[in-house]
């Protein structure tokens, strides 16, 4: 008993020394998460307090770049929604460095996992999404730019548990809702450092996937995508793109549009159905009755289609609120009433907010002379390539950029990867060939070797010769 008491002091105090010295939390420190393969990398995860008097704290995790971690930048992950999980989601399912295993009680490996080019740090914003939360019920009613004000309020708050990063490089990346959520963070960032006389974020550039920019093309090209893949008739589809306005629909759905055209949407609707998953059309769906079962059974699940497990979802959540786990993250500190959650059911965010038109904040941080990459997975149509290519080119224009890159095709260890082009040396479109609305999730090492472009500042190769990185 006295031996193993002297043991664990002894490896108290050289966690201390490795841990304490540096002015990393040690008491954020995640050790090992259960069932978690072994890694030559750190973890951290826990809280900043955004709000002390409101009682309110953002949940965080933090993975070390696998290799020279101090050499590398870090980068900034945001899930959409509005109100999803950037642990659940970019952590868990996409470019984290573990994933659910089958079962639901253990990690495996995601080998393309981004903190191999960057430090990754995750945030689960804004409170009431996730383990992040308020004591003051009202916060839940909330928008785009409190959402923002918060996240700058956090990012304070963990540099001053992390001020070695004060210096490092910042990219800020997410998709989906992200479209909103990354912009004008960064537009909250720049003004801080317009008024700062001493501390300043190095915002190195911007990526984001599948982005909700500009609803009234964002959503006209869900139905140009359903009619260009086969997915619903001619006559259906000339319907909707002859006859319906989306100038003026919104993002609670309500639009003021003639009957004919409200008529054809219900019917594309419905044709495309419930058996199809429309943020990538080509996947499987996952049957949840069965993965539940499977998951209480505590039997392996097998449920691959096209590479992919599609019932990562089930997996994720069950592990997740596994006490154990939240235990070794920190997390869920007061004890919430209510179980983790991949998207919230607590908030009551803002309707008019998505309706907002990101371009002017993506042309005002450009003229900061931060680049920005805008990709999309082309399997997606709750946000297809084909709206996001036009606003790209629009802002382009608004900008006056030439293109300096022909659009044509980039590559990945001597396949297409996609598609790229690139406007006045600071604004790139890019294609993931395959990929779904989550690229990283549903493509993982073209989405790997695009990030590696991005965080290096190099263009994508569009040149047949083998990536020398995975």
């Amino acid at each position: 008993m006295g031996r193993c008491w002297f043991n664990g002091v002894f490896v108290l105090g050289l966690v201390v020394f490795f841990y304490g010295v540096n002015g990393y939390p040690i008491e954020d420190l995640v050790v090992r998460l259960p069932g978690q393969p072994k890694v030559d990398f750190r973890q951290f995860a826990g809280y900043v307090n955004v709000d002390k008097k409101a009682g309110r704290s953002l949940f965080y995790y933090f993975v070390e770049a696998e290799g020279d971690a101090d050499k590398k930048p870090l980068t900034l992950w945001l899930n959409g929604g509005p109100g999803c999980s950037s642990i659940g989601g970019g952590a868990f399912t996409e470019l984290g460095p573990f994933f659910p295993r089958g079962d639901g009680r253990g990690l495996r490996r995601n080998h393309k996992s981004w903190n191999k080019a960057s430090n990754l740090l995750f945030i689960e914003s804004p409170a009431g999404v996730g383990w992040s939360y308020s004591n003051a019920t009202s916060d839940y009613t909330t928008g785009d730019a409190k959402t923002a004000m918060d996240m700058h309020v956090f990012l304070m708050g963990w540099y001053d548990k992390f001020p070695e990063f004060k210096s490092r490089d910042l990219f800020l990346t997410g998709e989906s809702y992200a479209g909103h959520y990354i912009p004008q963070l960064a537009n909250v960032l720049l003004d801080h450092n317009k008024q700062s006389t001493s501390f300043k974020f190095k915002i190195k550039g911007l990526a984001i996937g599948n982005p909700l920019l500009n609803l009234d093309k964002d959503v006209s090209a869900t139905y140009e995508f359903f009619w260009s893949h086969g997915m619903i008739s001619d006559e259906v589809g000339l319907t909707i793109m002859n006859e319906c306005d989306f100038e003026d629909y919104t993002f609670n759905g309500s639009h003021n549009i003639s009957s004919s055209c409200n008529e054809a949407i219900g019917v594309a609707n419905q044709v495309v159905g419930d058996y199809i998953n429309n943020y990538d059309v080509i996947l499987d769906v996952c049957y949840p009755s069965i993965v539940q079962q499977e998951l209480r059974l505590r039997k392996m699940a097998t449920k691959i289609s096209v590479g992919v497990d599609v019932c990562l979802t089930y997996e994720r959540r069950f592990y997740l609120n596994l006490p154990s786990v939240q235990k070794a993250l920190h997390a869920n500190r007061t004890g919430l009433p209510y179980s983790w959650t991949m998207c919230s059911n607590l908030l009551d965010y803002s309707e008019t907010d998505g309706n907002i038109n990101i371009l002017p904040i993506l042309k005002k941080i450009i003229q900061h002379h931060i680049p920005i990459w805008i990709f999309s997975g082309d399997q997606d149509s709750v946000v297809p390539l084909l709206g996001s290519r036009t606003l790209v080119r629009e802002l382009a224009n608004d900008l006056n950029f030439k293109i300096t890159v022909p659009y044509a095709a980039w590559f990945h260890k001597g396949q297409v990867g996609g598609w790229v082009t690139e406007y006045g040396n600071k604004l790139t479109f890019a294609t993931v060939r395959g990929a779904a609305h989550m690229v990283p999730y549903s493509s993982p090492a073209r989405a790997l070797a695009l990030f590696r472009s991005f965080v290096s500042g190099k263009r994508l190769p569009i040149t047949t010769s083998p990536s020398i990185d995975d």
